[in-house]
């Protein structure tokens, strides 16, 4: 478990194949930037812009991480060089600064609007149909590993747009800075929601 509050930004420096074929994965090697390691074993899970991995090796300053073609078919930012969110898995003594993440991408979102407005900045995303109904006013979202407060839900024929304002320091100490119109996110919907919508559909005789 996660709680989307990003400790570090660190730098996939290579991406190298697990295999020949199409269907293998990669092996991913992490400058963990400020993130600290000492307390890091392998086989501990780190979250990678939104993405739990699991590491198989370490250094002082690096790690690496195997990813699977199913998670690189289900997620962005893990298949390239760059900038990525980071955060270590929680334990029963830490703060819960945001909210209860797993850690498992639920789908994609687009970027369709990433402009300041004042001091902040206003990140607008649109999300599939299927994950529409997860969305809430002043309710909570996963956004590349990041945690977040939706502002205003907007549906569309072909799924929602969803409006989150960023503050100066969410900018600063996290990658979302990097983020441009047309650019897709990874989501993780808020794990209340999901049980709710699941109660609701035995309710009603849906499942």
């Amino acid at each position: 478990m996660f709680t989307g509050i990003v400790a570090a930004v660190g730098k996939i420096t290579s991406v190298k194949p697990l295999g020949s074929s199409a269907e293998d994965g990669v092996r991913l090697a992490v400058d963990a930037g400020g993130l600290a390691l000492a307390d890091v074993a392998l086989g501990d899970s780190i979250s990678l812009n939104g993405a739990c991995m699991t590491v198989v090796a370490k250094t002082a300053t690096t790690f690496e991480v195997d990813v699977s073609r199913e998670s690189l078919n289900r997620t962005v930012g893990l298949d390239a060089s760059g900038e990525i969110n980071l955060e270590k898995a929680l334990t029963l003594a830490d703060r819960l600064g945001g909210h209860l993440v797993s850690g498992h991408v639920d789908g994609l979102g687009r970027v369709e609007k990433f402009e300041p407005v004042g001091e902040s900045w206003e990140l607008v995303i649109k999300s599939a149909r299927d994950l529409a109904k997860y969305f809430a006013y002043k309710g909570s979202v996963v956004v590349n590993g990041v945690s977040l407060t939706v502002n205003r839900v907007d549906d569309v024929a072909d799924g929602c747009l969803f409006s989150i304002n960023l503050i100066p320091h969410t900018i600063e100490v996290t990658a979302l800075k990097h983020l441009q119109v047309g650019k897709q996110v990874n989501l993780e919907v808020d794990l209340i929601a999901r049980y709710v919508e699941r109660m609701l559909s035995l309710e009603q005789g849906v499942a």
